[in-house]
């Protein structure tokens, strides 16, 4: 089950630029981060779950390309969502 509707649009408050913004690099990593976050708790309750695990893989992967991104194009607003969201990099 994906987030909440709710959940979502909180998020995206959070980390938005502006009123409209709901895809910047910004909001597509909190998103995702949330979105691991949720399928790792499943994932420590079914351990047999090898489709999930290749989506949680996949949605990884895809979180490392855009902070990546956002590190070669500004490294300020980088900096800030890593320690917003507290991840190790």
């Amino acid at each position: 089950m994906a987030l909440k509707a709710k959940e979502k649009v909180k998020i995206i408050q959070k980390f938005r630029i502006h009123d409209k913004d709901t895809g910047s690099s910004n909001v597509q990593v909190a998103v995702l981060t949330k979105e691991i976050e949720r399928l790792t708790e499943h994932l420590k309750r079914n351990p047999k779950d090898n489709h999930s695990r290749r989506g949680l893989l996949g949605m990884v992967s895809q979180r490392k390309k855009l902070l990546d991104y956002l590190k070669n194009t500004n490294v300020r607003k980088y900096n800030n969502v890593i320690k917003k969201l507290g991840l190790k990099r």
